[in-house]
């Protein structure tokens, strides 16, 4: 049995996402697997759909179609909440990514840069053919 507070919980977490109850479509089918006679007579699966997301559930947990659907709605609830945390730090590494690159080079960078593009320059000055001493 599930408790009041723990379907209130579920609710307020689907309303702060933005999932309103009709618009959610549900259905009930027969489960599968392992149970024998029950499990073939009984439509106790869950099949939660949220077309605006495009998300889909399907729980057979346990045997009671109330705590599958209860189950359906967490399920739902944590695969949008995962989908809008990778959205956020995707959108957070765009930015860093731009901050980095348009941020001017440090003193130290610069100087880095310099010594290394005058080795580099060395270098190839040596590759050149030997001079003649005339």
């Amino acid at each position: 049995m599930i408790s009041r507070d723990r379907i209130r919980s579920v609710l307020e977490r689907m309303s702060q996402l933005g999932i309103r109850p009709d618009d959610l479509e549900e259905s009930f089918i027969r489960g599968s697997g392992a149970g024998g006679q029950k499990i073939n007579k009984t439509s106790s699966t869950v099949v939660l759909r949220h077309p605006t997301s495009g998300i889909e559930v399907r729980c057979q947990q346990e045997r009671s179609l109330t705590q599958n659907r209860f189950l359906a709605r967490q399920e739902l609830c944590d695969k949008l909440e995962a989908r809008h945390r990778t959205q956020m730090l995707a959108a957070a590494a765009t930015r860093a990514k731009k901050r980095a690159l348009t941020r001017p080079r440090s003193a130290n960078q610069k100087r880095k840069i310099l010594v290394e593009k005058r080795r580099r320059g060395d270098t190839k000055r040596l590759r050149g053919k030997p001079k003649s001493d005339e």
